[in-house]
């Protein structure tokens, strides 16, 4: 599956010169990780993102999610954003900081 480049460079563009922050292609798509730990990805038009266990039923009370399932097993601790609740920069912004926050707590790899 190809992935929106759109979307994939309004992500590099909020994520900027962070620290730690490098990209690498994965599932059809490509994934941007912390510290070698992923925290978010572009699959098609969808944002995924790695809210960790605790934040996975918090995650899907808002709009335009549902859990990350790729393969016929839910991800424990993932869920996707459909591309068009990321219109607006804020709630994309806010999206990838809480994916990156996540990885950040993690254990570098």
């Amino acid at each position: 599956m190809a992935y929106d480049e759109g979307l994939a460079q309004r992500v590099r563009e909020w994520l900027g010169d962070a620290a730690g922050v490098a990209e690498k292609r994965m599932f059809g798509g490509i994934g941007f990780l912390v510290h070698g730990n992923m925290a978010v990805g572009v699959s098609g038009d969808d944002l995924m993102v790695r809210v960790g266990p605790d934040g996975t039923d918090a995650a899907l009370a808002r709009p335009g999610t549902r859990i990350f399932d790729m393969t016929g097993r839910p991800m424990r601790g993932w869920i996707v954003v459909a591309g068009d609740a990321l219109v607006d920069d804020e709630v994309l912004g806010a999206w990838i900081d809480e994916g990156c926050a996540f990885a950040a707590s993690l254990p570098p790899k």
